[in-house]
């Protein structure tokens, strides 16, 4: 048995590469959860107008600094994840759907901005940004493309991408969904399992970010068609 290979610099900046994009998407999330006391100004508010745009850029930058350091992988069995985004985005939008839950109309409303069509458009071409391009990338790097293989072997990047263990295929799933907003996490628990199958079939990171971005592009067009707010 060879002995464990000692982590170097190269290792410590992978692993950096792997985890920032997502701390830093949450430290500036974490601004929306301030108290909005009555009176504020806009920014004080609806901090959402001015968080998500620049979490879209900061992340966006950071993915683009580190993308030497991401292994996407050949697409492989497209139809397979296609079928998962958009079986995910049915689960996503079943409680109002189909099960007669309230619709989820409070949330990143839009409509606020319609006086000012620029600003209108380009807010609303940031949060597509964010939510088809850097949540998926971010998120499939981090839960798929290292905390699936962290927890199997402190080495990650030695463990093959796809490789299954029962205890970091449970723990993922829990931790992603609870990443997500409470109404959201029994459609995020199937989520997380789908999206750790597509990691297994697949072997590719490249399908899992297809599959996630397809789910995201599907909620944010129903969104817009719904107005229903809340799932943003």
């Amino acid at each position: 048995m060879q002995p464990d290979r000692i982590a170097g610099p190269a290792d410590q900046r992978r692993l950096f590469a792997h985890v920032a994009p997502i701390l830093l998407f949450a430290l500036l999330f974490g601004a929306t959860r301030l108290p909005r006391p009555s009176g504020a100004p806009l920014w004080r508010a609806m901090p959402e107008f001015w968080v998500y745009p620049l979490q879209t850029l900061a992340c966006a930058a950071v993915l683009l600094f580190f993308r030497r350091q991401y292994e996407f992988h050949p697409l492989r069995r497209a139809f397979f994840a296609i079928v998962v985004a958009f079986f995910v985005f049915a689960v996503w939008i079943a409680p109002q759907q189909f099960l007669g839950f309230p619709d989820r109309v409070v949330g990143f409303n839009l409509d606020a901005l319609a006086s000012s069509p620029p600003l209108y458009w380009t807010i609303l071409s940031l949060r597509f940004l964010r939510l088809v391009v850097v949540v998926p990338l971010l998120e499939e790097i981090f839960w798929r493309g290292f905390l699936l293989r962290y927890l199997i072997a402190e080495q990650f990047d030695a463990v093959p991408f796809g490789t299954f263990s029962w205890f970091s295929f449970a723990l993922v799933t829990l931790a992603f969904a609870l990443s997500h907003a409470r109404p959201d996490w029994p459609a995020a628990l199937i989520a997380g399992v789908l999206y750790n199958v597509v990691a297994y079939r697949t072997k590719s990171l490249t399908s899992c970010a297809l599959a996630h971005a397809l789910t995201n592009l599907a909620l944010g067009c129903w969104i817009l068609a719904t107005r229903q707010w809340g799932f943003w």
